[in-house]
């Protein structure tokens, strides 16, 4: 994915952080990284918009906060698949 433009960051890097972004995990410098990023890639946008609303959705469907057992095993699969799908780029 992305616009085939040049960027600072490559779009691959910033999908694949996209999560910690959306989590508020990311420190000060990728945020502002990624943000500069999407405001430069229609493509990477659309991804983060896509991501955002499924997260809410997420969210407003669950009760209960999953366990954090679970909540590291999901993100340890996301992030394999976005290295699974870099890499076979």
């Amino acid at each position: 994915m992305g616009c085939g433009r040049h960027h600072a960051r490559d779009c691959a890097d910033v999908l694949a952080d996209l999560y910690l972004f959306l989590d508020n995990e990311a420190d000060d410098a990728s945020c502002a990284e990624i943000r500069q990023h999407l405001i430069e890639c229609g493509p990477c946008l659309a991804k983060y918009n896509l991501d955002r609303i499924v997260k809410h959705l997420v969210a407003r469907s669950c009760c209960d906060p999953a366990p954090e057992p679970l909540r590291q095993r999901v993100k340890l699969s996301i992030r394999s698949v976005q290295v699974q799908i870099t890499t076979d780029r």
